[in-house]
């Protein structure tokens, strides 16, 4: 059975540095593309793109996250993580993963001023 489970969000203060990670399992983790996406409290409609993961390896980043955010996959342990540093007010969202085409539910990382 496939299933794409996040953790690691919680509430945190302004320049926190929260670690999240996402673990798939039913797939063969290697062979997927992968990406963060966040939906943000102000517009909880809309999703932003945060990093994506290519089968290679290769990161790339949203400007929102450059500087800021490390994601990283380890394709042994089945398990992508998004490391996340001097976060502010507006980083206020609900963070998911998604491995090939299935999404996570998420994971809410709330900061406070």
């Amino acid at each position: 059975q496939v299933q794409v489970v996040e953790s690691g969000g919680g509430s945190v203060q302004t320049g926190g540095s929260p670690n999240l990670s996402c673990v798939a399992s039913g797939y063969t983790f290697s062979r997927c593309s992968m990406g963060w996406y966040r939906y943000p409290a102000i517009s909880p409609r809309e999703r932003e793109w945060v990093s994506s993961s290519s089968i290679s390896g290769e990161i790339t980043y949203a400007d929102l996250a450059k500087g800021r955010f490390t994601t990283s996959r380890d394709n042994e342990k089945n398990t992508m993580s998004l490391q996340m540093t001097n976060l502010k007010p507006e980083d206020t969202a609900v963070y998911r993963c998604v491995v090939c085409s299935s999404w996570g539910q998420g994971t809410q990382v709330t900061v406070s001023s």
